[in-house]
């Protein structure tokens, strides 16, 4: 494959439009819509009889304009909504780890978020917008998590994986993995399908720069009819196609040698375990998993093979 990359790719990943990260809060009174809780600020972001697909079930809890679904927490998410005027946002952070900040549709249309973090205690917060990145408590609950599979997060869909039994994604992923008689082989053929047919998507690289997407969130068929995409995207239909097939996946997000901000992709694989950052193997040796640098650059980049060369933030 030819070695080429350019600048505006490299600053399209750094710039893709991501939810995730909330820089500083303000405490104030709940429900109150005069007082400032938090301040968020988005930063730039860069068919198996196995799929497993979420559903609601019936322990709930409900405050202001949001409900929220920890009925499957044991199997590695919760599921949430919102019906409010307001813009909206839910933070997940289990104990002593990571927060996670996800933004919520307004339409009442129930959401999927992993539970990344494992097993532990987890304080979920739904805020609604007051003004500008000015937010204040809607609801806010406490529970405690006992994963049944610790890679259950890792196969259902979710927000930023999205995909059902009917998606073309899903259809597609099946028809890769056909025939294929190992995990291997349907990892090589999903990854050599999406870095042979996915382009690199430069007219949306210059919107997320230009701050016109943001809060953008994959949708995995789109990506698939239009062959078009930017690391986001990329590494969100890997996700969904591997998993769909069974392959527990985890999309991450972090750091790249330059400080580049970019999405990759590891695997658990049943005769290894997990699989950090990588994909191609030879029969002696495997090469990073990193969708869109594969498809941009080749076998041969700095990039690839070089797990040093990655700092991992999160994991979806």
């Amino acid at each position: 494959m030819k070695r080429k990359y350019c600048v505006p790719k490299m600053l399209g990943c750094m710039l893709f439009a991501f939810v995730v990260m909330a820089a500083g809060f303000y405490v104030g009174a709940p429900y109150n819509v005069n007082a400032v809780a938090v301040k968020i600020t988005d930063n730039a972001v860069p068919l198996s009889s196995g799929i497993k697909l979420p559903a609601t079930g019936s322990k709930k809890y409900s405050g202001g304009s949001a409900t929220i679904d920890v009925s499957n927490a044991s199997d590695g998410y919760i599921m949430a909504k919102f019906t409010g005027s307001k813009a909206a946002r839910i933070r997940l952070t289990r104990s002593g780890k990571t927060t996670y900040t996800y933004r919520l549709r307004s339409d009442g249309a129930w959401e999927t978020f992993p539970l990344s973090s494992g097993s532990g205690r987890y304080n979920i917060e739904v805020l609604r917008n007051v003004s500008g990145n000015s937010y204040s408590w809607e609801l806010t609950q406490s529970i405690e998590v006992k994963l049944d599979d610790p890679y259950g997060p890792f196969l259902y869909p979710n927000q930023f994986v999205n995909f059902n039994a009917k998606s073309k994604a899903v259809e597609k992923g099946a028809e890769l993995a056909k025939g294929g008689t190992n995990q291997l082989e349907i990892i090589s053929k999903v990854y050599n399908f999406v870095i042979g047919t996915v382009q690199y998507d430069n007219a949306k690289a210059k919107k997320v720069s230009a701050g016109d997407l943001a809060g953008y969130v994959p949708d995995l068929d789109q990506v698939l009819k239009t062959n078009k995409g930017i690391c986001f995207d990329y590494a969100a239909l890997m996700a969904g196609m591997l998993r769909s097939q069974g392959i527990p996946t985890r999309m991450e997000f972090g750091y790249v040698s330059g400080g580049v901000y970019h999405a990759w992709l590891s695997v658990f694989l049943e005769e290894r375990g997990w699989v950090n950052n990588v994909i191609q193997f030879d029969g002696k040796s495997w090469s990073l998993m990193d969708p869109t640098f594969a498809s941009s650059q080749g076998a041969n980049s700095q990039y690839v093979g070089k797990g040093s060369n990655y700092q991992v933030k999160f994991l979806y």
